[in-house]
């Protein structure tokens, strides 16, 4: 995985081809159940790997909700909003982003609380994932999502070169309107990730695994956010500090990921500033 490069013209070409900019998300997101590709089932690691192509690779994930209201998210990304961030990253100096999508869902409530892509770095092997994704638009009455199963997966069951390589920790976003739940049990785990010894996990724990690899970022969509906004606030405050980003409209989405990741990716270039980066949470005030 991880091959071929990101083309904005070839990008463009087949989203003419194929209507992304015109047609409705049930047409884009056609899939009434978890596609085999992406049922973390049995999954034991996926790998951000350097290649002769992308000797540097950067490694980013993006975690979506796509619970009831969420779904605008993915429509709004495979009609504009990926080549736009993929586009921006490349043009800032980073040439070599490979990206994998999670699908996030309610552990307590969805049949299908995590989806798994693959890191990529082309625009076709992108698009495929993306709109490999199913929509299940669950979640239910309870304390909020699953925005921890992001964390566990990256923390557990992701390898990266640019870490294990040059000591450079990757990216992860979650963006979604809700409050994380706040545990997962074992048994929930087992059921998702197949065979296994499994533990119950507090979110906090869970988020410093996923920190240690990760520079993790939460945007909360407050559009669609539900309840007492100042109260979700405080929780993911408490959570996050100031790698909680707020916004206001999902096309912010599009400047706020490459505008992190350069920022971050720059400083980690430099020696002198990369050891406080790695011990540090990374809280960077946009």
């Amino acid at each position: 995985m991880g091959m071929g490069d990101y083309s904005l013209d070839e990008r463009a070409t087949r989203s003419a081809t194929l209507g992304y900019a015109t047609k409705p998300a049930s047409e884009i997101f056609s899939q009434h159940s978890i596609s085999n590709a992406m049922n973390p089932h049995g999954v034991i690691l996926r790998e951000s790997r350097d290649s002769t192509e992308h000797p540097n690779t950067v490694s980013i994930i993006l975690a979506l909700d796509v619970t009831g209201s969420m779904g605008s998210i993915p429509h709004f990304l495979v009609k504009e909003g990926l080549p736009h961030i993929m586009g921006n990253i490349i043009q800032r100096g980073i040439k070599d982003p490979q990206l994998l999508f999670l699908a996030i869902g309610d552990h307590e409530c969805d049949r299908s609380p995590l989806q798994v892509g693959q890191f990529e770095s082309s625009d076709e092997l992108l698009d495929k994932w993306l709109t490999d994704v199913y929509l299940e638009g669950g979640g239910g009455g309870n304390e909020g999502e699953s925005y921890l199963l992001a964390w566990y997966f990256a923390g557990l069951h992701t390898v990266t070169d640019c870490f294990e390589k040059r000591q450079q920790k990757g990216f992860l976003f979650t963006i979604g309107d809700e409050p994380t739940l706040k545990k997962i049990p074992s048994a929930a785990l087992k059921n998702i990730m197949g065979k296994g010894q499994y533990k119950n996990y507090p979110a906090s724990v869970l988020l410093d695994k996923a920190r240690e690899r990760y520079h993790v970022y939460h945007l909360h969509i407050k559009e669609t956010s539900s309840g007492s906004q100042q109260s979700v606030m405080d929780g993911w405050k408490q959570l996050m500090g100031d790698n909680l980003i707020l916004v206001k409209r999902p096309a912010e989405i599009a400047k706020i990921i490459p505008e992190i990741v350069a920022k971050i990716t720059a400083l980690q270039s430099h020696p002198v500033v990369q050891a406080d980066v790695m011990k540090e949470k990374t809280h960077i005030i946009l």
